[in-house]
This record gives structure tokens, C-alpha cells and sequence, in this order.
């Protein structure tokens, strides 16, 4: 996973509860107690974290290469999206993404950009 720079603390505290998954996987000892407070404890940094971001760290979370993009909340949201292309020139914009979908029973127009994939 790609953390950023101030991430960091919350990248230690996931390595370690992976770090223990891996020993309770492949041995016969529980550690499941300390995952939890580990979880527990990873959930509220990342909480604190996030709750007092600087604008420039705001950008950086806006600009992550994992960040997803129109298509991936298209997929998880609608169902039978159909993806409209051209306009009146017969010109395709390849970083715009726009369609009819339906979300709920109901059908909705979806316009959004699909740059940097």
C-alpha cells in the first residue's frame, strides 16, 4: 500500500498487525487480543490524523495514484451503466466519462473525468 508521508505512523501500526497475522498464521499461539487493540489503536490515529489535515496534505490525499476514479465509483455504485461517446463533431473525449446508469430503481445521468488512466 502507498502511504503518504504522514501516513507513516499509521504504516508501522498496519505492519506490525500484518507482522502478527503472519506469526498467529504459523504458529500455535493466539495473538488475537493484541491485534484488536492494534486495530483499535490504528483506527483512532487514522482518525486523529484526518481530522486535522493541512490544505497541502489535502492535495496530496486528492492526487494519490490509488485514488479511485469516475469508472471505479461507476462500477461499485450503478448498475447497467451505459456509456454515451461523441458529440455533435463525431469527437470523443477520452478523459471525460459520462452515461445513463441506475442507482436504486431509478435512472440517473452520470457525467464525470476519467484522466490519468
Amino acid at each position: 500500500m502507498n502511504f503518504l508521508d504522514f501516513e507513516q505512523p499509521i504504516a508501522e501500526l498496519e505492519a506490525k498487525i500484518e507482522e502478527l497475522r503472519f506469526v498467529e498464521n504459523n504458529q500455535d499461539t493466539s495473538v488475537s487480543k493484541e491485534i484488536l487493540a492494534l486495530k483499535k489503536r490504528s483506527q483512532d490515529l487514522t482518525e486523529s490524523i484526518f481530522s486535522s489535515l493541512t490544505p497541502w496534505q489535502i492535495s496530496q490525499i486528492s492526487r494519490h495514484p490509488k485514488r479511485p476514479y469516475t469508472k471505479d465509483y461507476i462500477e461499485r455504485i450503478f448498475v447497467d451503466f451505459e456509456e454515451l461517446h461523441g458529440e455533435r463533431y463525431f469527437a470523443d473525449d477520452p478523459a471525460i466519462i459520462a452515461g445513463i446508469g441506475r442507482l436504486v430503481n431509478q435512472s440517473v445521468a452520470i457525467i464525470g473525468h476519467q484522466k490519468g488512466r
